[in-house]
């Protein structure tokens, strides 16, 4: 009986974890929102965004409401997105999206991550080039009730993949058209869950399992800094 115990705990901890990561990284994204295009949803999609990204994680409204008048009085306005690429052990290109209010201490967690994992940070374009800048959306299936009618009407907005993946489908749009695919779909009245730009890799690299094992814990590693967002890679 204590030993299912304290696998349930363990489970119910994680959970947790990574419950609170969600919500200090969509914190973050309201931050950044808010500076640059004001606290009104209405008036700033990328506000917009995030707020639906909130609800996706099943933030609370009063934390995303707290995070916006946080937000608006500059509590969090120190906020800055910053782009870190490398290899992960293996030769495994790594594109790594932050959110700090103090860059020198995000690269320097970074480098005892990077060094603590077998891994290398290179310098700005080092991998950028196996890497194409995507929208990806997901919808729930049950939202949208004729998946053929919508395909082919959102083609028209930059739609480029449409791709049912469980309850889900999970649109792709290339990073220029992302905003027109987003006014395409709330014309259509279609609520996404999340709404968010990926690092999509052009080339993937398939490795044996115990080293895709050995990169899939250190890009682990990374997730857990507080200040990293995303962690984008080319692992098959």
């Amino acid at each position: 009986m204590g030993r299912i115990f304290e696998k349930r705990k363990y489970k119910m901890f994680a959970r947790y974890d990574r419950m609170a990561k969600a919500f200090t990284k969509i914190g973050r994204e309201i931050a950044i929102a808010v500076r640059t295009g004001g606290t009104d949803p209405a008036h700033n999609p990328r506000l917009r965004m995030a707020v639906q990204n909130a609800k996706g994680v099943n933030m609370p409204k009063d934390r995303v409401e707290a995070a916006i008048h946080r937000a608006a009085a500059k509590d969090a306005s120190g906020f800055e997105e910053v782009l870190y690429e490398g290899y992960a052990p293996h030769g495994i290109a790594v594109m790594i999206e932050c959110a700090t209010d103090n860059p020198n201490r995000t690269i320097a967690n970074l480098r005892h991550i990077f060094r603590d994992g077998g891994a290398s940070i290179g310098n700005s374009g080092s991998v950028a080039f196996l890497f194409e800048r995507k929208g990806v959306t997901k919808v729930k299936a049950s939202a949208i009730v004729d998946p053929d009618a919508v395909e082919l009407e959102l083609i028209d907005h930059g739609l480029e993949d449409f791709e049912k993946i469980d309850d889900e489908f999970v649109l792709t749009s290339s990073f220029e058209n992302f905003g027109k695919l987003h006014r395409a779909l709330e014309s259509l009245k279609v609520e996404a869950i999340s709404s968010e730009l990926h690092y999509l890799p052009t080339v993937r690299k398939e490795l044996p399992e115990d080293q895709a094992k050995q990169v899939l814990e250190f890009i682990e590693s990374v997730e857990a800094d507080e200040d990293v967002q995303a962690v984008h890679h080319n692992l098959q």
